[in-house]
């Protein structure tokens, strides 16, 4: 083996990062990884073969992708699965979102971000005022707990991730421009910034960011790992662990406190009903599957979204106003145009009504009941962009992140999503950790009267949602799959769900496809969407003309911006010959494969 030492990172010409891509559907009938990180879905290989299932192997990605891709990813922040058992048929939910504090009272909050009575406003990304608990540790241990095989403990699930943080392990492309980019946050956000920089002595004071394929260890995480696989839960939420993270908080004029993370460690994750729409819109009622049942998760996620979006689509075929497109229809100026007004009319919907039901009451079955759907599909006109800004009131009508996807050989399958919000979250690191916590408290709303107004001990608005497809005729499992991206991610699933089954794309094609996205994925400071269709690179000017035509605001998006549109994973699942058969595909937007086991 010869060893080439370089001076500096690999060169990366960012013009000409246009994701470019040449890739085949991956099949296996021993289960399959789909994820933005080799090295993680490695992790989860090796849990695989040690006799885990599905849960048990996600747990291990979960971490494998904390110590490899942080810019998105970590256990200070949040997570969500649902997870489908093959002996039973049954989809299971776990909310793994964490809470504000109990003295972060909205009150104090205004006050300490210098907000007048009457004054609008929101949380900044960067205040530590957006760090609420840090729900991923308990959501590991507890999707272990209730969904793993019990063939391993928790020492042997982590045992792969802390080997990276130990030894180091090679930045992926993607990853290293994402560091690179968020290093000045990393270093205004706390002193304990060198935890997650590469020491180089030729840097101004021995530290910067990894490049592309040099070697980072994270020691600190590692212990962190250690921690949380030795001494369980109580590991992470008491302790040097729980009092590096409210030490770092108080310093920066943050409120959280021991007793927070305790109580949320003795709360422990939420197992919750799945929702679910039985979509048969689109000619998918007269293919193979009969129809499919889309699960999400139910909120504080924003998954009903993209249930209510579907919902839409099927009202808008049953009275005529949209056809049933066909294969060569695909993304044309009338499909996008309907894409985008239901989405427009499900966000609205979603911005009021989607917050934590511990607390206000969500009228979930109401929102994506026949009736409602309906009488919100009367506002879609066929000809012209509408501007749906307000909530329906479904009483009065009787009515940023890293996802992925994990099969096993006993059918079992797993759809997953952890996240730090944006990027690396607050950037703020507690001493000796190694991880950044979370600002996904940035979503809560500031005003009195709203649902999602912030209040001691609730949960935000989330953006991450796990998505999960079963043929209505039989209960089987469809398909694993999920886009990430902040708003973009229901978005994402709607089109993944529509290239795959309306237009016939396997795996791969339907995630390859450009996408659209209304609004930049990420809200603006103070305000849920703005009012810009973002087209990805291949939708041609023609159709950007053809939906200017129609009163959109369209713009066109090229090389390395196209990440707008969110880095999905998909794992279709069919049987042929009497062996469960695993299809599955790989977003060109991230760094990562899909792996057989």
């Amino acid at each position: 083996m010869v060893l080439i030492k370089t001076s500096s990172p690999l060169p990366v010409n960012e013009e000409f990062i246009a994701f470019p891509s040449r890739r085949s559907v991956v099949h296996s009938t021993e289960g399959m990884i789909a994820c933005t990180q080799p090295l993680a879905a490695k992790c989860g290989l090796k849990i695989l073969a040690q006799g885990g299932n599905a849960a048990d192997a996600a747990v291990a990605v979960a971490a494998g992708l904390n110590m490899t891709e942080p810019c998105s990813t970590g256990i200070g922040g949040d997570m969500f699965c649902l997870y489908f058992d093959a002996a039973t048929k049954t989809v299971s939910a776990l909310n793994g979102s964490g809470r504000a504090g109990n003295i972060c009272t909205l009150a104090t909050i205004r006050a300490d971000l210098g907000l007048r009575s009457g004054q609008g406003g929101s949380i900044p990304f960067d205040s530590v005022h957006a760090v609420t608990v840090p729900g991923a540790a308990a959501g590991w241990v507890d999707t272990v707990e209730r969904f793993g095989s019990g063939n391993l403990k928790m020492e042997d699930i982590l045992a792969p991730a802390i080997e990276l943080g130990e030894k180091g392990f090679p930045v992926s492309e993607l990853v290293a421009k994402a560091w690179k980019r968020a290093e000045p946050s990393i270093r205004k956000a706390s002193p304990n910034f060198k935890e997650m920089l590469k020491r180089d002595g030729r840097a101004p004071d021995g530290y910067r960011a990894p490049g592309q394929g040099e070697i980072m260890k994270n020691p600190t995480l590692a212990h962190t790992f250690r921690r949380l696989a030795g001494s369980g839960k109580e590991g992470f939420y008491t302790g040097e662990i729980a009092e590096a993270i409210v030490k770092v908080c108080k310093d920066r004029g943050g409120h959280l406190e021991l007793e927070d993370l305790k109580r949320h460690m003795e709360l422990g994750s939420e197992r919750v009903e799945p929702i679910s729409l039985k979509f048969h819109g689109q000619g998918i009622s007269g293919d193979e599957s009969g129809g499919v049942e889309v699960w999400e998760h139910p909120p504080n996620g924003q998954g009903i979204v993209a249930l209510i979006a579907l919902g839409l689509l099927e009202e808008l075929e049953k009275t005529g106003k949209i056809p049933k497109f066909k294969e060569g229809e695909h993304n044309t100026a009338p499909y996008l145009h309907a894409v985008i007004e239901v989405l427009r009319i499900a966000f609205a919907d979603g911005a009021w009504f989607v917050t934590d039901p511990n607390v206000v009451k969500v009228p979930t079955k109401e929102l994506i009941s026949q009736p409602y759907l309906a009488e919100r599909a009367k506002l879609f006109n066929p000809a012209k962009a509408s501007e749906v800004t307000d909530h329906g009131s479904p009483a009065h009508n009787s009515s940023d992140t890293v996802y992925f996807a994990v099969t096993d050989k006993h059918g079992n399958a797993i759809s997953f999503i952890n996240s730090n919000y944006t990027g690396f979250g607050s950037a703020i690191i507690p001493r000796g950790c190694g991880f950044t916590l979370q600002n996904r408290g940035a979503n809560f709303n500031l005003e009195k009267a709203h649902p999602n107004v912030l209040a001691p001990g609730k949960r935000p608005y989330h953006t991450i949602i796990p998505a999960m497809i079963t043929n209505i005729a039989d209960g089987s499992l469809h398909s694993v799959y999920g886009v990430m991206g902040g708003f973009m991610q229901p978005q994402g699933h709607v089109q993944v769900l529509l290239n795959m089954l309306a237009f016939k794309l396997n795996p791969q094609q339907a995630l390859d496809a450009p996408r659209i996205c209304i609004g930049a994925g990420m809200p603006d400071e103070g305000k849920v969407l703005d009012m810009t269709v973002y087209l990805e690179e291949g939708i041609t000017e023609d159709v950007r003309d053809q939906l200017i035509a129609k009163g959109h605001e369209a713009v066109i998006v090229k090389g390395f911006g196209r990440s707008l549109f969110g880095r999905g994973q998909l794992i279709r699942a069919s049987v042929d010959d009497g062996l469960q058969v695993y299809s599955g595909g790989s977003d060109l937007r991230g760094d990562g494969a899909a792996y057989p086991a």
